[in-house]
C-alpha cells in the first residue's frame, strides 16, 4: 500500500481512487486532537488510541504503507501543526518496549511495514530551517520505520507538480 499524507488539499491524478493501491489523506479536512500523553495506546487499549477522533482512521494506513509521501508546510524548522499532531498521534503503531537499533534505543514497531519515504517540505524556509528539518527527519526515520527517505524542499506554488511527479514514480 502507498500513502500520501498531506496537510493541504492537493490536485492528484485521476487514477488515485478508492479502489487504488494509493491512499490519499488530506489532514486539513480531519478532526485530529493533540496527544495527551496518557500512554493508553500502550496500556489500556494496546495499539489503539483512547481518543476517538479521525486520527484512529489514519495511523493504521501509516502502519500498513510501504511507500509514503508526507507533504507538510514547514514552520520554524519542523512540520506544521496538523502534520506534527498526526505524527504524534501515530504512537499506537509502536509498542512501549525498547529495542537496540544501530546502537540506539528505539521503540519496537507494532506490525509496521518498512517504508520508502518522500517528505515534501514546502513554504518559505531559511537555510537554517531546512537544516533543522533535515536533522529532525533523519532522527525520526528509525522510529517511523523508514528504510530510506528523501526530503524535497519546494515553494507552495510548485507543490502540486512536485507531488504529482513523485506519485508518477510509483506508477513506473
Amino acid at each position: 500500500m502507498k500513502l500520501i499524507l498531506s496537510d493541504t488539499n492537493l490536485s492528484l491524478p485521476e487514477f488515485i481512487s478508492q479502489e487504488s493501491d494509493i491512499k490519499y489523506i488530506d489532514l486539513s479536512k480531519l478532526k485530529i486532537t493533540n496527544c495527551v500523553g496518557c500512554f493508553g495506546c500502550w496500556t489500556k487499549t494496546p495499539g489503539k488510541c483512547v481518543i476517538r477522533d479521525d486520527a484512529v482512521k489514519v495511523y493504521p494506513y501509516i502502519a500498513k504503507s510501504d511507500s509514503v509521501i508526507y507533504v507538510s508546510n514547514i514552520k520554524y524548522g519542523t512540520y506544521d501543526t496538523v502534520m506534527k499532531t498526526m505524527l504524534e498521534r501515530a504512537i499506537p503503531v509502536q509498542q512501549a518496549f525498547i529495542r537496540l537499533l544501530d546502537g540506539e534505543t528505539h521503540h519496537v514497531q507494532r506490525d509496521v511495514a518498512l517504508k520508502k519515504a518522500v517528505i515534501i517540505a514546502y513554504g518559505d524556509m531559511s537555510d537554517d530551517e531546512k537544516k533543522l528539518f533535515s536533522s529532525l527527519v533523519e532522527r525520526n526515520a528509525k522510529n517511523m520505520n523508514f528504510e530510506s527517505f528523501e526530503i524535497i524542499f519546494t515553494k507552495a506554488s510548485d507543490l502540486n507538480d512536485i507531488v504529482n511527479s513523485e506519485v508518477a514514480k510509483w506508477e513506473k
